[in-house]
């Protein structure tokens, strides 16, 4: 029997029914034309058994990000939708497995032989893909990896790769970044203070900028030094609204030309500045105030504890620091393989508990710990809904694959903050006592 006589779409969804143990929860279209699964939208489409051949050499999320970065998997209809589907919706997958893996022990305890039928099915639904698959003609070599996908070279967290890590992802394009973002070029979790359908992304990052400035207890005059400052929002907030001296640091040469650029148009040369450098070699300290967006994932799991150690040195006695930091959950630590081979190469991201006593160990007193999750869950539906609105542009902008690319990682962001896989907190320290802390009052705006 041929693939196209049996029809592909309905064999593929039969083995991924057998293989799951629920039926297919998405539209399939096969490039023999075929179909299976429910009808309308949203639904997924194999343009080509290249998209198989991947699937094949990297199972799981890294082939299908790879096919459809590369278009030979393709999306009908809304992708967070079907990627909602594919998870399930209200946590249904996990229940199942939960459920089958307590049935599991269950069998064991009193001898049962369910475990051992569960595993010849499955063994059997494996022998029904693997003759689909030659059917299908997608056996062969491992397919080029998309142009998409970041090659980096040398020592991870090495000064070198670390920059080049840095300018695989913001170095390519402000113009792109411009029309993502909004006006302050945040490209941080925002601060959602407001229903009102006037309110937006862009008031929810003035009002993130704010909860910064004022936690950090900023004033006239005050150093500050923000670490990974991006394109300057908080360099250019804290010196403009609140009086303070700040001294911003990125690795990103777009970035960084962007930021003075904005700094000089502002007439805000005398009290902030821009450097081009690694945290690494910043030795002007101590600082009043030190802020760190978004940033220490990028430094490394086995590098934080001397991060962290490098802060506190920084910090003058009675100074806070904020950090606005990702998060996983247990036995999740880093950002899974399409963001290390399309987003954040090197990303490590850790369970929060384990982030805040790392910060204890370098001498740090932790004074308060936001959580914002769902913040960035509307954080990403802006950005995406803004993506969506203007791919055609965006494709023309960055190119196809990269397009692609983007499309994949807002839709997937806002997921796994709306399921909570992710997290990002507010983290709020100072040096621990013996430092002669004399305590910093929160204050508000310079005026004058």
């Amino acid at each position: 029997m041929t693939t196209r006589a049996a029809g592909l779409a309905p064999r593929m969804a039969s083995v991924a029914e057998q293989l799951t143990g629920r039926p297919l929860p998405v539209g399939l279209r096969a490039y023999d034309g075929s179909q299976a699964g429910p009808g309308g939208q949203p639904a997924l489409e194999i343009t080509s058994p290249v998209a198989l051949r991947r699937m094949i050499w990297n199972p799981g999320e890294l082939g299908f990000a790879d096919s459809f970065v590369t278009g030979e998997l393709m999306v009908h209809g809304d992708l967070l939708s079907l990627l909602r589907r594919l998870h399930g919706d209200s946590g249904d997958v996990e229940a199942a497995s939960g459920a089958e893996a307590a049935s599991g022990a269950e069998a064991a305890g009193r001898g049962d032989t369910s475990s051992a039928r569960r595993g010849a099915t499955r063994a059997a639904a494996l022998a029904r893909a693997a003759r689909l698959v030659l059917a299908a003609g997608a056996l062969g070599p491992r397919p080029p990896a998309p142009a998409a996908r970041a090659r980096m070279r040398g020592r991870s967290h090495s000064r070198a790769r670390d920059q080049a890590v840095v300018s695989f992802h913001y170095d390519q394009s402000n113009d792109f970044f411009r029309l993502l973002l909004d006006p302050a070029m945040c490209y941080s979790c925002g601060y959602w203070t407001s229903q009102d359908p006037g309110y937006g992304l862009a008031e929810a990052q003035r009002d993130k900028l704010d909860l910064v400035c004022r936690k950090l207890g900023l004033g006239q005059g005050m150093r500050l030094l923000d670490i990974g400052c991006g394109w300057g929002s908080l360099v250019h907030h804290a010196a403009a609204l609140y009086g303070a001296e700040v001294t911003g640091v990125t690795l990103s040469v777009e970035q960084a030309h962007y930021a003075r650029r904005r700094i000089e148009a502002a007439g805000l040369g005398e009290s902030a500045e821009i450097r081009l450098t690694d945290y690494r070699d910043i030795g002007d300290g101590p600082y009043d105030a030190i802020s760190v967006i978004e940033m220490g994932e990028h430094v490394g799991g086995a590098e934080y504890p001397a991060f962290a150690a490098r802060l506190a040195s920084l910090l003058r006695p009675g100074g806070r620091l904020v950090i606005q930091q990702m998060s996983r959950g247990p036995g999740a630590p880093d950002g899974g393989p399409f963001i290390a081979s399309y987003i954040a190469p090197d990303m490590h991201m850790r369970p929060l508990p384990q982030t805040l006593t790392l910060l204890q160990r370098a001498g740090l007193e932790i004074v308060s710990v936001e959580g914002m999750r769902e913040h960035y869950v509307r954080t990403f539906g802006a950005w995406r809904d803004t993506l969506n609105a203007r791919f055609a542009e965006v494709t023309a902008m960055i190119g196809p694959q990269r397009a692609r690319v983007w499309q994949l990682f807002l839709a997937a962001g806002e997921l796994a903050f709306e399921r909570g896989t992710t997290g990002v907190d507010q983290i709020v320290a100072k040096l621990a006592p013996g430092s002669a802390d004399p305590g910093s009052p929160l204050a508000g705006p310079a005026r004058g």
